[in-house]
C-alpha cells in the first residue's frame, strides 16, 4: 500500500511488496508496537541481535539516527531564526512618543523571502528521488529566516514575549504528546488517514496561496490573519499538524521495520521539521487572537 504522502512515496524499500497490515513488510522481531522501537546499531539498529546487510549508503535507519539528522534540522531552524531575530532591526519609540515602524519592512521581506525559498526547496524535496541532506539543511535555514522575522513581527505586535514564548513551548509540547499518544495508545494509520492528511495538506497550501495572489491585489480575505475567521484556519492548521506528526511517526516505524537505508533519516528530519513549523506558526495565531485588546 503506497503512501500518499509525496515525501515517502518516493522510497522503494517503504513500498514494496510482502507487507503487513500497514502496507510494510516485517523482520522477524521488529514489532508494530513503537514501544519495542530500539536504538540499536547500523548493522543491528533495533538491538535485536539481527543484522540485516547493510546498504551501500553505509547501513540502515535507526531511532538514533533519525533523532541526530532532526536535532539538525531543528538545531538549524532555530539558529537561523536567533540570527534574524538579532541582525534584523527592532523598532523604536521616538522622543515625541511616536512609534518607528520602519524596521517592519525589513521583517515583513525577511518572513517572506525565506518562506518562498523555504516552500520552493520543500517542493523540490518531497519530489526529489534521493533525499538530499544538504537541500533539507538549506530548507531548515531557510524556514529559520522566516520564522525569526515572523516571530519578532508577532513580538512587537503583541509586546511581552508571551505570544512567542508560548507558541515555542506549545509545538515541543505538541510533538511530546503525539509522540506519546501514538507509542501507548498504539494509534494505527491506515491508507484512508493517509490521503486525508495529504489532501488537507494540499488544501491548506493552496488556500494560502490563493490569499497571497489577492494580497498582491489588496483584496486578502483574511483566512490566515488573527481574526475570527482566521482562527478557523489556524484551529484547522493545528489539528492537522498534529496529523502530520502522526505519519511522521508512522514513517519513522514503517522504515525502521523495513530496514531503510540510513539517508532515509533526512526524510523523516525534513517531515518532522515541516510538521513542528506547521504547528508553530498556527500556535503563534491563536495565541496571539487571545492577547488582542
Amino acid at each position: 500500500m503506497q503512501s500518499n504522502n509525496p515525501v515517502f512515496r518516493r522510497s522503494e524499500e517503504f513500498n514494496r511488496s510482502g507487507a503487513n497490515a500497514y502496507g510494510t513488510q516485517t523482520y522477524p522481531g521488529y514489532g508494530s508496537d513503537p514501544s519495542t522501537w530500539g536504538v540499536g546499531s547500523p548493522g543491528d539498529p533495533q538491538g535485536y541481535g539481527l543484522a540485516p546487510t547493510p546498504t551501500a549508503s553505509g547501513g540502515r535507519m535507526t531511532i538514533d539516527s533519525v533523532v541526530q539528522k532532526t536535532g539538525v534540522s531543528i538545531g538549524l531552524v532555530v539558529l537561523a531564526a536567533m540570527a534574524t531575530w538579532i541582525l534584523t532591526p527592532s523598532i523604536e519609540t521616538l522622543p515625541d512618543g511616536t512609534v518607528d515602524t520602519s524596521g517592519l519592512g525589513t521583517l515583513f521581506a525577511a518572513a517572506t523571502l525565506g518562506s518562498l525559498v523555504a516552500f520552493g526547496l520543500s517542493m523540490v524535496n518531497s519530489f526529489k528521488r534521493v533525499v538530499s541532506p544538504g537541500l533539507v539543511m538549506a530548507f531548515a535555514v531557510a524556514e529559520g529566516v522566516a520564522l525569526g522575522g515572523l516571530s519578532k513581527v508577532f513580538n512587537i505586535v503583541y509586546p511581552g514575549g508571551n505570544v512567542v514564548q508560548g507558541a515555542v513551548i506549545g509545538t515541543f509540547a505538541a510533538f511530546g504528546g503525539t509522540l506519546a499518544a501514538y507509542k501507548f495508545l498504539n494509534i494505527q494509520v491506515g491508507d484512508k488517514f493517509r490521503r486525508f492528511v495529504f489532501a488537507a495538506v494540499l488544501g491548506m497550501v493552496g488556500l494560502s496561496l490563493m490569499e497571497l495572489v489577492l494580497s498582491l491585489f489588496g483584496a486578502q480575505i483574511g483566512l490566515f490573519g488573527v481574526s475570527g475567521l482566521g482562527m478557523l484556519t489556524a484551529v484547522a492548521g493545528l489539528v492537522l499538524g498534529v496529523f502530520m506528526l502522526i505519519l511522521d511517526f508512522d514513517f519513522v516505524e514503517q522504515g525502521i521495520r523495513n530496514g531503510l537505508p540510513e539517508r532515509e533519516s533526512w526524510t523523516a528530519a525534513f517531515a518532522m521539521t515541516v510538521s513542528l513549523v506547521w504547528i508553530y506558526t498556527n500556535l503563534l495565531r491563536i495565541l496571539a487572537y487571545f492577547q488582542q485588546d
